[in-house]
């Protein structure tokens, strides 16, 4: 590292404890799945100081720590061994509990044990609400149950939630006031391992905006963009008081209230609840959409109950499509990517739009090796302000509007003002310079939900897109999007459907006549991003297959709807020959998963030949698995597809390669499904139905 610069200095002499070195963090990030804040717990613990051979030993002791007590997921059978032979452990883990109504008891699960019954003590539950929602990053203790007539074998003895036992405001807010506003920025900036040097000041404002639903209640932003910007990291990383979920999780139960066990959902135990890969949210109940245009319009809703909570909704996902080709489209807008349920009345109660297309990609050469805040006491400061803080009334006291900002554009803007406050002035003001410019920037937000809604909309409810604001000299800025600001079809959007004649619509009708269920007006435009690219006559009815595309997403603990089948069916066009790379097919379970993974592999019609290689240790039973692979091979023959076993000892990475040129990497292989607690349960047979355990995707071509 270089020697420490002037506001390293300045960090650690206001904010001495508070601070560590980012790039002993980024040492040990790689390889490890722990987030931030957990990783940095340890740091703090162990690395809190200026002395290298200090530190050295400290980076030892970490290391140590996560080699001793953070189980790996291909590691769960070695640690319930270790808990049962020596009758008690250690670890570091996700702690989730869940209530069997059944058997009238709450049995608890880490998500790198591989047990769904470890019995936990009311007191755990009762004195942590989100182990029952979502779970929470913990050191535990369990212990090994020796009484035969017990159903379970392990229990938890003790668990310490990963995160301050104290926060003092005020102490915070004293060492803030030594610093510029643009330093507190850098500092910020540092604190979530980014070096400011390397950054526009635009884009630092961007960063500032994605934190924006971790300090204001009932903030809610979306932002989309490109694959590998880290639009999802705060909400897994970051904080301990935010969530992320999968589309596939967004049930009224979950969410909201679950009428059975008559408790409050997600937004009552979160500060934010973040929805990842947005596009692919499935909404089975419209009455999830209905309570959720409720909850986001003023934090309350009815499920027979009266409910109010302040978690704020973050709405984060990709886009494929080119931005600028978008603007200048008279069909398309920026919402594009989003499912049909969230319609306008959703994206009216968004207060930003933050364009994900201008964050830089991941790289290490934006990572920072400076002091930044341990990242849990920045999550503390955040959370502190979240629940005992309200900046509104400052901010409506101080803000001049323009008259084409209407109610929701108004309540927007100074949310995101009120969160910028929060963030870069815990107590202070302010200058007007500094005032106008959060102001223009929450403007331009929110101008950019307005816009695409008005292109949506075949009338003028959301044609006042010229948001502005008046500085404090009195004069009045109308603030633009940059990417927009030249597009006709974005300021001016034709309204083709409002002004057909009524002759037009009676030729079209002629027209369809005789075409089966035709509808008589013009469709709605296609979600499908291909449909941008002009069909020539001669294309025209011509059947084309999908485009096949480099996907990176992540799978969550509890997710369903995904089986081998929805993961890599596509991929297998025209593949002939499937190489597997799995060092755990040994097991029972796991060399069902692998029939199951045959079974999609036949389905593509082309695969002439499987190749299985695998890994085994002194416990794997060699013969008994043989005997097992045979019966497999000689079925498989049967259907004409070839299977051959290699078995090597030293292997660990997991891929699937196919000879068409696609691979499959599947961060925990094939074995990436809880165990059904009973085989007459939901999802016992069909993998789209069962519950996942924590693991990434990546599917890109060779």
């Amino acid at each position: 590292m270089n020697l420490p610069d002037a506001l390293d200095q300045k960090l650690t002499s206001a904010f001495d404890g508070k601070v560590v070195r980012k790039d002993l963090l980024h040492r040990i990030k790689k390889g490890t799945n722990v987030p931030t804040f957990v990783l940095e717990f340890l740091l703090a613990r162990f690395c809190a100081s200026d002395d290298q051979a200090e530190m050295d030993a400290g980076m030892e002791a970490v290391l140590a720590t996560l080699q001793d007590n953070y189980v790996r997921p291909d590691e769960a059978n070695a640690a319930q061994s270790k808990v049962a032979t020596k009758g008690k452990h250690r670890f570091i883990d996700k702690v989730h509990v869940r209530y069997v109504e059944k058997e009238k008891r709450h049995w608890a699960s880490l998500e790198n044990f591989n047990s769904q019954r470890i019995a936990i003590g009311e007191k755990f539950y009762r004195d942590n609400d989100r182990l029952l929602e979502g779970g929470i990053w913990a050191e535990v203790t369990l212990s090994h149950n020796d009484i035969e007539e017990d159903d379970y074998a392990f229990y938890i003895e003790d668990l310490r939630p990963i995160q301050l036992s104290r926060f003092d405001f005020e102490r915070y807010a004293e060492g803030r006031a030594t610093f510029t506003r643009d330093e507190w920025l850098d500092v910020i900036m540092r604190s979530v391992g980014l070096e400011p040097s390397k950054l526009s000041h635009r884009v630092k404002m961007h960063f500032i905006a994605r934190l924006a639903a971790l300090v204001e209640p009932n903030y809610n932003y979306i932002e989309l963009g490109p694959r590998g910007t880290g639009k999802s990291y705060f909400f897994s990383e970051f904080s301990p008081y935010a969530t992320l979920i999968s589309g596939g999780q967004a049930t009224k139960a979950t969410l909201f209230y679950n009428n059975a066990r008559r408790k409050v959902g997600l937004v009552g135990y979160w500060d934010t609840v973040a929805f990842d890969e947005v596009g692919g949210i499935k909404v089975r109940d419209p009455d999830t959409i209905q309570i959720m245009k409720d909850f986001m319009a003023n934090g309350r809703f009815s499920r027979g109950a009266e409910v109010i909570a302040d978690a704020s909704l973050s709405f984060v996902g990709n886009i494929d499509l080119s931005v600028q080709q978008v603007v200048n489209s008279t069909e398309y807008d920026l919402f594009q990517p989003l499912p049909p349920e969230l319609d306008l009345a959703v994206m009216d109660r968004f207060a930003a739009f933050i364009p994900g297309w201008e964050m830089p990609k991941n790289s290490s050469e934006f990572l920072t090796s400076r002091y930044g805040f341990i990242t849990d006491y920045l999550a503390e400061a955040f959370h502190y302000q979240f629940k005992h803080t309200n900046r509104y009334e400052e901010v409506s006291k101080r803000i001049r509007l323009g008259k084409s900002i209407e109610g929701r554009d108004e309540k927007g803007i100074k949310k995101t003002v009120c969160a910028f406050l929060k963030i870069l002035h815990p107590t202070g003001a302010p200058t007007d310079q500094e005032f106008e410019e959060y102001v223009a920037y929450a403007a331009e937000c929110r101008r950019r939900v307005k816009e695409q809604m008005n292109k949506r909309k075949p009338d003028d409810e959301f044609a006042l897109i010229n948001l502005s604001y008046f500085k404090a000299a009195g004069e009045e800025v109308v603030v633009f999007c940059p990417e927009s600001k030249d597009a006709a079809a974005t300021q001016q959007p034709a309204r083709r459907r409002l002004n057909q004649s009524v002759e037009q619509l009676g030729s079209v009708v002629e027209e369809k006549a005789g075409a089966e269920h035709a509808p008589a007006v013009e469709a709605e435009p296609s979600a499908d991003p291909t449909a941008l690219a002009p069909v020539s006559a001669g294309e025209a009815h011509t059947p084309t297959t999908v485009e096949l595309k480099e996907q990176h997403f992540s799978i969550l603990y509890g997710d369903t709807g995904y089986s081998y089948e929805s993961i890599l069916g596509p991929y297998l066009q025209g593949a002939k020959v499937v190489v597997i790379e799995d060092p755990y097919i040994r097991l029972q379970h796991q060399i069902q998963n692998f029939v199951r993974f045959c079974e999609t592999v036949l389905k593509s019609n082309t695969v002439k030949k499987i190749n299985l290689i695998t890994g085994y240790d002194d416990k794997t039973q060699l013969a008994e698995i043989a005997e097992k692979m045979e019966e497999l091979k000689q079925s498989l023959l049967e259907l004409d597809v070839e299977l051959e076993v290699k078995l090597n000892p030293n292997m660990h990475d997991r891929e699937i390669r196919l000879d068409n040129g696609w691979i499959i990497k599947i961060g925990r292989g094939l074995d990436f499904y809880q165990k059904p607690g009973s085989w007459f349960e939901v999802g016992a047979t069909d993998l789209s139905l069962r519950k996942c355990l924590e693991t990434k995707v990546d599917i890109f071509r060779a």
